[in-house]
């Protein structure tokens, strides 16, 4: 049987990264872990390109159009969606997940969802440092992954 080993050697990957500006502190310490995580795995500061929205529902479409540029061998979608009095999270949380969801299916490029949902503030500065960090080894996993495949 031939297995496919893990690789997370970043170099010479080109990394796509959209950012929601919408909970300013939670997003930018999800892009600091990351950024930090993929210069770690080799990806060079000059293949990461950052695009940043308003908020967590506009990320879709900026993948989107990252993915059909073929410019990027993985992207990463980065935001917060923190629970409110309404049901307004609900949709923003399921439609940003579907909306990454459907891009990456429909381009075929693998991108690395850490858009947290969390209950509180407090939940999701816990996990910025782990989330941020995990989405830039899944995104440079799955490139690695979609390389070896071809």
């Amino acid at each position: 049987m031939k297995e496919i080993e893990k690789n997370l050697d970043g170099k010479g990957l080109r990394i796509g990264i959209v950012q929601s500006r919408f909970n300013p502190e939670i997003c930018e310490g999800l892009l600091a872990a990351c950024r930090a995580q993929l210069v770690q795995q080799g990806v060079a500061e000059d293949d990461i390109t950052l695009a940043t929205v308003p908020g967590a529902l506009e990320i879709s479409l900026v993948l989107l159009h990252m993915a059909d540029s073929e410019k990027y061998d993985a992207l990463i979608a980065l935001g917060a969606v923190v629970r409110g009095d309404t049901y307004h999270f609900e949709v923003v949380s399921n439609e940003s997940a579907r909306g990454v969801g459907d891009v990456q299916l429909a381009c075929g490029v693998p991108i690395a969802n850490a858009i947290l949902t969390t209950d509180t503030d407090e939940q999701a500065l816990v996990r910025i440092s782990v989330k941020g960090s995990e989405a830039a080894l899944v995104a440079i996993e799955m490139a690695n992954l979609l390389r070896d495949l071809a």
